[in-house]
């Protein structure tokens, strides 16, 4: 998809770019627009997955009615966006919604059901992760007791940095940070419960959070590859890291092309974008039971 003809149909109004997602701003509502940009390493590729940000959109939509908690969506039809004379509509069809604008919660608000990613590097060296002790002699990708609520500070450029819940608490008070470990770690066993019907694991994952005159709103995406790791739940094996339905395809390339994370990143070539489209998809059509088909 082509961010730039979307600029060219949209000239007037605001836009912030993510590293994946346009925000365009009219005034009480957003338009999020998820484009097949794709990053790692917190740099972003030359090219994108095409597709990918249609599996993010509609997989989120998914999970927002399955949730059944607060969120910003306003709608999610194209049909029903109330968008300037001359859009691009085919551009934005499957890829975009309109939502409240909300005063967003600095806190990345991360659970973990699964010992994986820098909650196992932080384990090795000191048994815990994000200030939680665990017990002894777990694993890589071991299943946690129970699911744990492990913050982080949301970063514009850069890494998140994990934080504890005392500290989350000295950044936005006590009683929404109360709220949002327990509405945080019902949303994760909800998706958990669904996915494990569906033969995935759900890792660990990350939300977002915003107010609107002190209401809390789950916001931004939810439970997708690329806020989570899903995992195949039939190929399971503690001790080494797990096959994922996300882009560690992508950075498992990078990683052989002597890239040093410090410059612009090679392009990807096709059967690296076409191995990773896949992954995204069949990820959708499990968790949605729905076939995935965009004309």
């Amino acid at each position: 998809m082509s961010t730039a003809v979307l600029q060219s149909v949209l000239p007037n109004i605001a836009i912030k770019r993510g590293k994946v997602r346009d925000v365009y701003d009219f005034g009480d509502r957003l338009l999020f627009v998820a484009t097949d940009r794709t990053s790692a390493f917190d740099w972003v590729l030359p090219n994108g997955i095409p597709d990918k940000g249609r599996v993010l959109t509609q997989l989120s939509n998914m999970w927002f009615e399955r949730l059944d908690v607060p969120d910003h969506l306003l709608a999610t039809n194209l049909n029903d966006f109330e968008l300037p004379e001359g859009t691009d509509r085919e551009a934005l069809d499957g890829r975009s919604v309109i939502v409240r604008k909300t005063d967003v919660v600095p806190i990345e608000c991360v659970v973990r059901g699964y010992l994986s990613g820098s909650g196992w590097k932080e384990y090795q060296h000191s048994g815990k992760v994000c200030g939680i002790q665990l017990p002894d002699g777990l694993v890589e990708s071991d299943r946690l007791p129970e699911p744990i609520f492990t913050p982080a500070t949301k970063a514009e450029e850069g890494h998140d940095e994990n934080i504890s819940f005392e500290r989350m608490v000295e950044l936005v008070g006590s009683d929404l940070s109360e709220k949002l470990r327990t509405l945080s770690l019902e949303i994760y066993t909800k998706g958990c419960e669904h996915a494990e019907t569906k033969g995935i694991i759900i890792a660990d994952t990350k939300m977002e959070f915003g107010m609107i005159n002190g209401e809390v709103l789950l916001i931004d995406e939810v439970l997708t590859p690329d806020s989570s790791r899903f995992w195949p739940a039939d190929l399971h094996e503690p001790g080494k890291g797990q096959p994922s339905f996300d882009k560690q395809i992508v950075r498992d390339w990078l990683l052989t092309t002597g890239w040093n994370k410090n410059s612009e990143p090679p392009a990807m070539p096709e059967d690296v974008i076409e191995k990773t489209r896949q992954r995204y998809i069949e990820v959708y059509e499990k968790l949605t039971g729905k076939s995935f088909s965009w004309a």
